[in-house]
This record gives structure tokens, sequence and C-alpha cells, in this order.
């Protein structure tokens, strides 16, 4: 007996769309209908996937292919936005393209929120959340997600500690030594928070400030000296197991 492929094909293009979804036609337009049509080949009767960050994802067939547009029918809901676990990833800003890549894997890992928090020591003058954002998406498209990272507006240390819920655990890597990271987050579950500072460590006035948070916990993530956007991922790597996510 002939197997019957699946449909849509694993291959089918994946895209992130801002308007919300539903059955009927929608339009694209502007650089994702240049990737479409001059990257992907895409033509009438082709399917894609598109997800947008509420309804979940969403079969669609285009329907019209011009030059500089497209009209998609949106015909079948394929999946609901998936469970995101409670965790936020604050991170000190580090250079473009380290923090780019620590973007990515914050969506890939399955952090609910990206906070860029400014200390003394941040070598960065400026965060562009927009780009931080694109690079989300994009991790999301290749990766088969359907929710992405709430992106907020950069935060001085002292500022996001003193409006710091209680409820919400924070565990910050704390190059001078702490609990080991994975014990210390199966003691604490429930919301929670991973905070990683730049390059150059939280000077000691900061790591006091921070240890002073009764929701605050340092710990470390191992003998080894980690670069901060690895750090990131590892910390992240780690509660999303002690949370049973992994």
């Amino acid at each position: 007996m002939t197997a019957i492929p699946a449909w849509p094909p694993r291959s089918t293009p994946r895209l992130f769309v801002e308007t919300p979804l539903a059955p009927g036609p929608i339009t694209i337009d502007g650089p994702q209908a240049h990737y479409l049509v001059g990257v992907m080949r895409t033509k009438v009767g082709d399917p894609l996937k598109l997800f947008d960050d509420t309804t979940g994802e969403w079969l669609a067939i285009a329907r019209d292919v011009g030059r500089r547009s497209m009209t998609l029918d949106v015909t079948q809901h394929l999946h609901p936005r998936e469970p995101v676990p409670d965790l936020w990833l604050c991170a000190a800003p580090i250079k473009k393209g380290r923090i780019d890549w620590m973007a990515e894997k914050a969506c890939e890992l399955g952090v609910a929120r990206f906070v860029p928090v400014v200390t003394r020591r941040t070598i960065v003058d400026k965060t562009n959340t927009d780009r931080l954002h694109a690079h989300m998406i994009e991790a999301a498209e290749q990766c088969g997600r359907t929710a992405l990272p709430a992106v907020a507006e950069p935060v001085k240390l002292a500022a996001m500690l003193r409006d710091w819920p209680a409820t919400r655990a924070l565990f910050f890597a704390d190059e001078t030594g702490g609990a080991p990271a994975l014990a210390a987050m199966r003691d604490r579950p429930g919301p929670a928070a991973i905070l990683i500072g730049p390059e150059g460590g939280f000077d000691d006035e900061e790591r006091g400030l921070i240890r002073a948070l009764p929701a605050a916990t340092g710990i470390t993530l191992g003998p080894r000296i980690l670069r901060a956007d690895t750090a990131a991922a590892a910390a992240v790597a780690l509660w999303m197991a002690a949370a049973g996510d992994w």
C-alpha cells in the first residue's frame, strides 16, 4: 500500500505575521513577500505555515502571487499557541552579534520575557530591541515555535530591583560563588527570572543590592568561566530542566 505523503509537507515555509490569524484571505507584502517569491519560489497553490504569537499556527495556500505582494487563503488551524514557562531572562547588553545570539537562544529555549539590564560595567550604549525581536522571529520560524518572548525596553539594574515582584524568584549568576544552579532552582519552583551580568561582571555595590533582595539567590554555573551569552543559555537550560520543561 502506497504511503500518503504528510500534509502540509515538513519542508513547508513558516512565516510570522503581526495580524491575528483566522480563516480567510491575508495579504503578505514587503520583505516577507520578497522572501517567499524571490527566495522560496512560492507559486499559486503552494502551502505555507503562518503563526501570529496569539492564536497559534495555521495552514495557508498561495492564491495570488505578484512580484511585490501575495494573497494567501488561511484554511486550517494546525496548532494552538504553545504554553510558555514563566521565566524571564534579564541580561546586561553585550556587543552586537553576541546579544543577537543570546536573543535567538532565549526564544529557542522557551523564555517568556527578555529584559536588557543596564549595569555599571555594561559597555553597550544602546540596545536595538527591534533587532532583537527580529532575531527571535527568525529563530521561531526555523524551530517551529508558535510563541515569542516579549522584549522589554532596557532598564537600569537599581530600578529593576526596586520594582521587583516579590513572588518571582531571581537567580543571578554570581562569579564570586553561589549555590549550585540546578539545586537552587529546584528548591524555588514557580515564576522566576535569571540575571546575567556584563562581560566584567557586577561590581561589589551591585552585588550587594542584588543580594539584599529577598527574592534573589546567587548561583554558580560550574567550575569554568563562561561568556555572558553562554552563561545565559546554560542557566536557562538548567531552569527548564528543574521546571520539568525538558
